[in-house]
């Protein structure tokens, strides 16, 4: 539940859970901790850093501009810039869709549901932008608690699938919405989808802080502990070890089905599985 940018779409970057709130506190400036640990440290609000847009600049000029400011992380000149070429394209699905992604990144959720709704009426097989739109309900559902959202989300998600099932964040933006919901099986096949198309997802996610916006330890804890299943079942066994350490140092509740669960029958046989579990034996309770 992230989000790590695909080039026209937003990946949730579970992580999604994401991968997206994190990006946007470091688009808004505020640091990770500042000077005193035990403290945040709102930064100012975004502003405008470029020129506005040039009256006789062609669409695909400002588009371009946009694009650069983007990537550059200055997303509210990036927005004006969409806005600019949208009114040279009126109705264009693609500059919508940059103009939702941007306002999700300023936090602006209901105008980003406002683009996006624009962005899939304008073009009806437009698959990112469904999912762009259910990283919307699915910041939504996180923000307020509220379960349809995520149902929502994942409806949007399964549009996005339906018209192409190639990209891994489409499913990996789908299991956090499952995952929030609390239905582990559903989420644990799309996990297990989003890995096999892109094998470093879930290391991107976390370098981004993803883990951060999980509702509770304990989903945290789970969390890793499925990642962990995920990589033992490919075989990747220094990435299993890793994110079961993960879950063992969070209090993973039932951390004792490493010893039932079949995806881990080959590492069970590693001599640093045996080290990693007799060295977190005080961890493991019933």
């Amino acid at each position: 539940m992230f989000s790590w940018i695909r080039t026209g779409s937003l990946v949730l970057l579970f992580c999604t859970f994401l991968v997206i709130p994190s990006l946007v506190i470091a688009s808004l400036g505020i640091p990770a901790q500042a000077q005193n640990s035990e403290q945040l440290e709102v930064g100012p609000p975004p502003i405008h850093r470029a020129e506005p847009p040039a009256p006789e600049a062609s669409p695909e000029e400002l588009e371009q501009r946009g694009d650069d400011l983007r990537a550059n992380k200055n997303f509210l000149d990036a927005v004006d810039y969409y806005q600019a070429a949208l009114k040279r394209s009126p109705g264009s699905a693609t500059l919508l869709n940059k103009i939702g992604i941007c306002q999700i990144l300023l936090r602006r959720l209901i105008e980003s549901k406002k683009s996006l709704e624009r962005a899939v009426r304008a073009d009806h097989r437009y698959a990112d932008a469904y999912n762009n739109l259910g990283v919307v309900y699915y910041e939504f559902g996180v923000n307020n608690h509220t379960s349809g959202d995520f149902n929502k989300a994942i409806k949007m998600y399964d549009k996005a699938i339906a018209l192409s099932d190639e990209y891994a964040s489409y499913y990996n933006n789908r299991a956090a919405a499952y995952f929030a919901k609390k239905r582990y099986e559903q989420a644990s096949i799309d996990y297990a989808n989003a890995l096999r198309l892109d094998p470093d997802i879930f290391e991107r996610t976390s370098r981004a802080g993803v883990q951060a916006m999980l509702p509770s330890p304990e989903d945290k804890a789970r969390y890793e502990y499925v990642v962990a299943k995920l990589y033992a079942k490919m075989g990747v066994t220094d990435r299993s070890l890793h994110y079961l350490r993960k879950a063992m140092e969070d209090g993973y509740k039932d951390i004792k089905n490493v010893y039932k669960d079949n995806e881990f029958g080959t590492l069970r046989k590693d001599p640093r599985f045996a080290e990693l579990m007799s060295a977190k034996t005080l961890a493991i309770s019933d």
